[in-house]
């Protein structure tokens, strides 16, 4: 093997370990959470338990159902009940009051459940805020000040670096509460 050669091997494998390196420094700063604001309030919702984001469609409203289930909307090619998660949260009012309470309509939107999760659910969110990954995130302090009791789906709250308070809501948890599948009234 020529000198040239050799060198060009070299080269190639410290390319290679360099690209190795920064794939694993990605893996360490992968997103975990799509960030969503209902009602003012900074919800976390795990990218493993939410499935895809759309922007809505026309629902149809089901007759003696919850205030808080918007309706019923078709999602490529899937029927999916749709909650307004503020008016489920206790956030927002139900009602006539529910589109002019939304600061900017063309923000909202919907994200589905996980299939894994055996809803057909969407939550309808006032707007998407982005993602959120551990690392920019810890415990807020405030949540030990905090008395009551909390539903079983609301996690902890996190802290970001700018200091918005973010309430995580477990999926898993939320599709399996007693209230939230309780969609008749």
């Amino acid at each position: 093997m020529s000198s040239n050669n050799k060198q060009a091997l070299r080269d190639l494998q410290t390319r290679l370990a360099q690209r190795m390196q920064a794939a694993r420094d990605q893996e360490t700063q992968a997103a975990s959470w799509l960030a969503v604001e209902c009602a003012g309030v900074g919800l976390l919702l795990s990218l493993r338990q939410a499935a895809e984001i759309f922007t809505p469609v026309p629902m149809r409203p089901l007759p003696y159902a919850q205030p808080w289930l918007a309706g019923v909307a078709n999602l490529r090619g899937g029927l999916f009940t749709v909650v307004d998660l503020a008016v489920f949260l206790g956030l927002r009012e139900s009602g006539a009051q529910r589109s002019e309470a939304r600061q900017d309509v063309a923000q909202v939107r919907l994200v589905s459940l996980n299939a894994e999760l055996n809803l057909n659910c969407a939550l309808l969110v006032d707007r998407l805020l982005g993602l959120r990954g551990d690392e920019q995130l810890s415990p807020d302090p405030a949540q030990a000040e905090e008395g009551g009791a909390r539903p079983r789906f609301a996690g902890p709250r996190l802290l970001d670096a700018e200091g918005r308070s973010w309430q995580v809501l477990d999926l898993e948890a939320l599709s399996k509460h007693d209230q939230f599948l309780r969609v008749v009234v």
